[in-house]
């Protein structure tokens, strides 16, 4: 199977500044062509031997999979959570124009 030309990266973060935070620096510093909030998720997850509860602010972040790993760099450095949440799922379609859009973003950056 040959790699994705694009990836939707999952990260959830702390409801606050945080996610605005991240979301702005990864376009800004073009690791991402375009990031969206969706507050108000409620994540249940395993952390130091319990069930924890936590309301988060999901990031969808779109990239290539060239620049992921400096992404992920990146959301390390800015994440306010010790292993932060960071998931690529490749995307297998979409509008041609809104991909081409997406690589072209991201390409210009240093590392792609």
């Amino acid at each position: 199977m040959t790699e994705p030309q694009c990836i939707v990266v999952l990260c959830t973060c702390p409801e606050g500044d945080a996610a605005g935070d991240i979301a702005r620096t990864l376009v800004e510093d073009g690791l991402a062509a375009c990031v969206n909030r969706l507050p108000g998720v409620v994540s249940y997850f395993h952390w130091e031997g319990r069930v924890e509860e936590e309301r988060e602010t999901l990031l969808l972040i779109k990239s290539t999979p060239a620049r992921l790993e400096a992404l992920s760099a990146r959301i390390r450095t800015l994440h306010p959570y010790e292993l932060p949440e960071v998931v690529a799922v490749p995307v297998s379609g979409g509008l041609a124009a809104y991909l081409d859009w997406v690589r072209s973003s991201v390409a210009g950056a240093s590392g792609s």
